[in-house]
């Protein structure tokens, strides 16, 4: 995980990085005017960019997302949430590169084959409940929204919309940032063997994603004892601690 900070030094990973956060803000804040929950989140059509950026930019596009939606909630959902969704947003914006290259390194995001499809599937999928998850803990948590409300709407919303945009911009885009050398296989470091914690990191990844969803929501509605701020701690921990190690 250290390219998320050793990037700061490369001029053209900082300029990608404003890029991203640039565009996401944009296309996200004329939608907050139609919420789905009020002072929280809205329809997000922009909830693609992050997963395209990441596969684009690497970690530009995660450093770009967390801060594309933070200028996004100064116009309108600014709050004690908008700490969790910084990070929420951080996650969804660097786990699919991450993942997409543990799967398969060296292979291009274009999906063009029912194998790059299952693959692409599997990436907006954990990206998707990485990004919910530590979001509608944390909002949980402080006493504002129930974890089974908010997670499922952002998880579903970032899952469908990057699922239906996402080949449609991949197709479209990836071709021509490859000919101008500003994707991230061209600029930073990517290596092609897995090692030990990678795999190790892979495994805590499935199981605060997975695990987080289903406890989370189990919580929520009743079906175990507890809190959700202390149930979901050693998920979100598995979590954090598998993005680290992958």
């Amino acid at each position: 995980m250290k390219e998320v900070f050793t990037m700061w030094k490369n001029t053209k990973m900082v300029v990608l990085t404003a890029i991203c956060g640039a565009v996401y803000a944009a296309v996200l804040i004329p939608f907050k005017p139609i919420p789905l929950i009020p002072g929280f989140t809205e329809i997000r059509p922009a909830s693609v960019l992050p997963v395209v950026f990441s596969l684009f930019f690497g970690p530009a596009g995660a450093w770009g997302s967390a801060f594309g939606n933070l200028i996004g909630d100064f116009f309108g959902t600014l709050g004690i949430g908008s700490i969790f969704g910084f990070f929420g947003n951080f996650l969804y914006g660097y786990l699919p590169c991450k993942v997409w290259s543990y799967l398969s390194p060296q292979t291009e995001p274009l999906i063009n084959h029912p194998a790059l499809w299952l693959k692409y599937i599997f990436t907006v999928l954990i990206a998707s409940l990485g990004c919910a998850i530590p979001i509608s803990w944390g909002i949980d948590w402080v006493g504002l929204i129930p974890f089974s409300v908010l997670a499922n709407i952002i998880f579903l919303n970032n899952f469908f919309v990057s699922l239906i945009l996402g080949p449609i911009l991949l197709f479209t885009l990836y071709p021509r940032f490859k000919k101008w050398n500003l994707l991230y296989s061209q600029i930073g470091e990517i290596t092609s063997e897995k090692t030990f914690l990678q795999n190790i990191g892979f495994i805590f990844i499935l199981i605060g994603c997975f695990g987080g969803l289903l406890v989370g929501n189990l919580t929520s509605l009743g079906h175990f004892t507890g809190k959700i701020g202390i149930n979901l701690i050693p998920l979100i921990f598995s979590l954090i601690l598998g993005t680290i190690l992958i």
